[in-house]
């Protein structure tokens, strides 16, 4: 099923399945429950909120970092792999939602506003962590680097959304 930008798959349901912050550079993600963004910064707490991370550059592109569930799934199942949705080192990991379809889009999660900058492609620090074979099999589909617009708190299970503009601000799913 095909989807416009930011609406749902065919599940009916956009949701955080995952929120993972490293403190450091090249060392394990933990995975939170929760956790606080800063607008114009990211996750408080992250390595590219304190500028610790392996690209880390005063760039909005580098806020925060969203990567699909069902992409993970799919490469695991496809190269016979089980990495956890922590090991592809992005911050939150959504099921529901086509994250390309977001690039240039303004869009919410939980209490955040964030807009898609551009798409985050697999890179070789990312193969030399997990496997080369990121690199090629997760083109085009590694995630969605964004800039924090609107801080807030964030929260496994909230809702990926964009607003619909109309009064009480509902999401359009």
């Amino acid at each position: 099923m095909s989807t416009k930008a930011g609406q749902l798959h065919s599940s009916g349901i956009a949701v955080v399945v995952g929120i993972y912050i490293a403190p450091r550079a090249s060392v394990t993600s933990e995975s939170v429950s929760e956790a606080v963004v800063e607008e114009g910064r990211g996750i408080v707490g992250d390595r590219y909120h304190s500028g610790d991370g392996t690209f880390s550059k005063p760039k909005p592109d580098r806020h925060m970092t969203l990567i699909e569930a069902e992409e993970i799934d799919h490469f695991n199942a496809e190269q016979g792999f089980s990495f956890g949705y922590g090991d592809f080192r992005r911050n939150l990991v959504t099921r529901g939602v086509r994250l390309n379809d977001l690039v240039g889009q303004t869009f919410h999660v939980g209490g955040v506003t964030l807009e898609g900058i551009r798409t985050c492609e697999p890179c070789q620090h990312l193969g030399q962590l997990l496997t080369t074979e990121v690199v090629p099999h997760l083109a085009n589909r590694a995630g969605l680097r964004a800039r924090v617009v609107v801080g807030g708190r964030v929260a496994v299970g909230d809702a990926v959304g964009r607003r619909t503009g109309k009064p009480g601000g509902g999401f359009q799913r």
